[in-house]
């Protein structure tokens, strides 16, 4: 990988991580469409680094969230009282919906995987994604604050975010739709989609840092993967503040427009070449 191929897919991570475009869809697709030759050892090791990329910048966006939600959690433990503060509440929330995602996840590796290696699998996911958004603004009555988020609503978002395990299926698009399914305002749906991607990313990371130990050349690979890296980091961060503004005003509509372009495009290259 090169050092410019570096930094164009990490502003691509940063971009589609949180736009509901799928990320990991993009970083499939991007090399194919134009036609980089990235083996598949580099390939996987830069994903890992960028995907800790953009952890870092929503944990750095939402860090005075994170501290406020965690002193309640804690406290709430201490007194025995663990779902009374609706802060200490939505820390448990997080955590209900946080494990469709990693079981299903672990259950389904394989075939998560080889979906990876398909362009033509991303690009047919790539139009279920934007099928998502056109239904969470059809059926969304945006009516409900994060405060009245329940444990159903929870693992709701929860199954919603294990479709986005596949390529081409958007993470935070798939969350979004599942909070505004139940109801939840776009820029709160949005905040809890956030919020839930934490925990998965964080388990995600740690999993694949630990196959990276293994790989023999990690570090030769490095120098020209952290100025990814950091492209990754800084448009991620605002990436998620750019989102948050915009959907309190406007509708998901030109993302899945744009999911549905790129998706027959895809499709239509794959089938000439």
């Amino acid at each position: 990988m090169t050092l410019l191929q570096s930094i164009i897919l990490g502003i691509i991570q940063g971009l589609t991580e949180f736009l509901p475009v799928s990320s990991s869809g993009h970083l499939v697709l991007v090399p194919y469409l134009l036609g980089w030759d990235i083996p598949a050892e580099q390939a996987f090791v830069f994903d890992v680094l960028v995907q800790v990329a953009t952890l870092a910048a929503v944990i750095l966006y939402f860090w005075a969230d994170l501290l406020t939600i965690a002193k309640a959690f804690l406290a709430g433990l201490v007194s025995k009282t663990p779902f009374k503060d609706p802060l200490s509440r939505q820390g448990w929330l997080l955590i209900l919906a946080s494990l469709p995602a990693g079981l299903i996840g672990l259950a389904l590796k394989e075939m998560v995987e080889q979906a990876f290696a398909s362009p033509s699998a991303t690009a047919i996911f790539l139009l279920f994604t934007a099928g998502l958004l056109v239904l969470a603004e059809k059926l969304g009555q945006r009516s409900r604050s994060l405060d009245s988020l329940t444990w159903v609503d929870a693992l709701w978002v929860g199954f919603a975010q294990a479709l986005a395990i596949f390529p081409g299926l958007s993470r935070s698009g798939a969350t979004i739709t599942g909070a505004m399914t139940r109801n939840l305002r776009r820029p709160e749906a949005a905040r809890f989609s956030f919020l839930m991607s934490i925990p998965i990313m964080l388990a995600a990371g740690l999993a694949a840092g630990l196959d990276l130990l293994d790989l023999p050349n990690f570090t030769a690979l490095l120098p020209s993967f952290i100025p990814g890296f950091l492209a990754a980091a800084v448009v991620g961060y605002l990436s998620i503040r750019w989102l948050l503004g915009y959907l309190s005003k406007r509708p998901l509509y030109p993302f899945a427009i744009y999911c549905t372009l790129l998706g027959l495009f895809t499709l239509m290259m794959a089938i000439v070449k």
